[in-house]
């Protein structure tokens, strides 16, 4: 009973997954297209509420971009400690192979730490980027 089961579970996945290849969305079409498009303002994207409830009225892209970059920036301190450690162990390895290959790992933590830090600024830097640009403002 259980490989039937299994066998109906296997093709309801695998069918479902192909069905879901075949739909094709769908478009709207204006009948009147305008080429008169004009930027998103402040009023628009409600950054006028800001002053009237005592928080800033700075764009809230601009903030999330700097929160960012603060805390990029700590964890990429973080990361060169982490690689500043493992060259002290290191260094005071005194020729031991068991301390010197405990280092290499903490410098090869390090090292991909600061990969995967750089690769998630670059990412979040692009989208905020995109979304500056999409919205047509500067």
């Amino acid at each position: 009973m259980s490989k039937i089961s299994l066998f109906v579970a296997t093709f309801a996945m695998v069918a479902g997954g192909f069905f879901c290849l075949l739909a094709v969305p769908a478009y709207a079409v204006d009948e009147e297209v305008t080429t008169d498009v004009t930027p998103l303002g402040t009023e628009d994207l409600g950054l006028s509420y800001g002053a009237a409830t005592g928080l800033s009225s700075t764009d809230v892209r601009t903030t999330v971009a700097r929160i960012i970059r603060v805390a990029m920036g700590l964890l990429g301190i973080v990361a060169v400690v982490i690689i500043l450690i493992g060259g002290f162990k290191w260094m005071t390895a005194g020729g031991n192979e068991e301390q010197v290959g405990e280092a290499k790992k903490w410098i090869f933590s390090g090292v991909i730490g600061l990969v995967i830090i750089l690769s998630a600024y670059a990412l979040a830097s692009f989208i905020i980027t995109q979304l500056t640009l999409a919205t047509g403002t500067p």
